[in-house]
């Protein structure tokens, strides 16, 4: 019982922080003081009826909550070729995707494109269908994916965007003080760059991290960023024309 407890805290906690809404504000609403909302938290000595009531101020019943503690143990950390495929397949399914991906409400969705509410009721069942995400009461959105999800290397995703969006990405002059665009080239050793490959992994948690810390705040307030990670060994086709022949 002490691990559903606790299972059921950490949902409440996630979807606070995906709603914005603060342990202040939580407790006044509770009508009780921020103190005692932390403590409940911390001691894990919730009754059913605080938990229905936080659930309730949350959007969800009580069983919804349950559910959704469930599902946060089993998102996806990737999809499979053929789901992928199928995203790539209509760029208004992909749009509502990645939109819902990144928190939006299907009222925003519809508000900031081209989609008829029906239209996105539809597109969302489909993704509903493949597993991205659970459609619920009152078209309310939960994301079925991991906070370490990604692509498939060399899937339907990737081959779209380096396409399409990878030229589109890089038609700009990088000049506004939050861009940056950096080409760096140098000889370094195996073990050198096997420590440079982990500071781009770490760079990468870290922009999942803080993707994640926004989602709570209002759609107006978050703007999308593209991050561009790349390291291989490589030589420019020029000077590899070049190169003796090896005996």
């Amino acid at each position: 019982m002490r691990t559903e407890t606790s299972l059921l805290i950490a949902t409440v906690k996630r979807l606070l922080k995906a709603q914005g809404m603060t342990y202040r504000e939580l407790a006044e609403k509770l009508g009780i003081s921020e103190t005692s909302v932390k403590r409940l938290f911390t001691s894990g000595r919730l009754t059913v009826e605080r938990l229905e009531e936080i659930s309730h101020l949350l959007g969800y019943t009580l069983a919804e909550l349950s559910r959704e503690a469930v599902a946060a143990q089993h998102r996806i950390d990737t999809l499979t070729e053929s789901q992928e495929r199928e995203l790539v397949s209509d760029p208004r399914l992909l749009v509502v995707a990645v939109c819902a991906i990144n928190n939006w409400t299907m009222r925003e969705i519809v508000a900031h494109y081209r989609i008829t509410e029906q239209e996105c009721v539809l597109f969302l069942l489909r993704l509903d269908r493949l597993r991205i995400l659970d459609l619920l009461p009152g078209n309310r959105i939960r994301i079925n994916i991991s906070r370490n999800f990604d692509w498939l290397p060399g899937g339907p995703i990737r081959q779209y965007f380096q396409t399409g969006g990878q030229e589109d990405f890089l038609k700009c002059a990088f000049t506004r003080e939050d861009e940056s665009h950096q080409f760096l080239f140098g000889m370094l050793t195996e073990q050198a760059a096997s420590r440079l490959l982990e500071e781009l992994r770490i760079l990468r948690q870290r922009m999942l991290n803080l993707h994640e810390e926004s989602l709570s705040a209002p759609l107006d307030r978050r703007r999308g960023y593209g991050l561009m990670l790349a390291m291989r060994s490589w030589e420019p086709v020029e000077f590899a024309s070049l190169r003796r022949q090896q005996s």
